[in-house]
């Protein structure tokens, strides 16, 4: 059987992806806005696993009487790190899937509007700066802004993400 992928020794060129779909440091282009594909309404299930998987026992996001009588949303509300992974995990599969070494910091990080079961959520990722790395030739760091949405166009949260991005692979001339 043959793979897929392109050999390890094919010479990169400009936009050439990673074969499971990342973006090299350098196809980021500075000032672009990437408005991902990928759309997911999240359910309370999600609230509850994400919330028993955190140890996270508030009943803001767990317990459907506790916010009917005694907050002024009357449901669960979502939990703020689930949308929070999910914003980010949205972006993943249009950017830094496989060429992430690592996230290096998130600052930034706001909810300034609710969101609940049976949302819809979409993503956007803009790329604001990104800079050699100056101990590794190898790596490029880039700066992201993510921003979600709700379905009626309302923002949810937003961030921004530093993170250590491998560069594209070279090949001897």
């Amino acid at each position: 059987m043959t793979s897929p992928f392109p050999a390890a020794s094919a010479p990169w060129t400009p936009g050439t992806r990673h074969p499971r779909g990342g973006l090299y440091f350098e196809d980021f282009i500075v000032g672009e806005t990437i408005r991902h594909g990928l759309t997911r309404t999240v359910t309370q299930m999600d609230n509850m696993l994400f919330s028993n998987m955190t140890l996270n026992p508030q009943p803001l996001h767990i317990d459907a009487h506790f916010c009917a009588t005694e907050t002024e949303w009357g449901k669960p509300l979502m939990n703020s790190l689930f949308t929070l992974g999910l914003m980010i995990g949205i972006s993943v599969g249009d950017t830094t899937v496989a060429t992430t070494i690592g996230n290096l910091g998130m600052t930034d990080v706001k909810f300034p509007a609710p969101l609940f079961e049976g949302d819809s959520v979409h993503v956007t990722t803009e790329i604001l700066s990104k800079r050699e790395s100056k101990s590794r030739p190898d790596a490029g760091i880039v700066d992201f802004h993510h921003r979600a949405y709700k379905q009626d166009g309302t923002l949810v949260a937003e961030c921004k993400r530093q993170a250590f991005m491998k560069r594209a692979p070279r090949t001897a001339a």
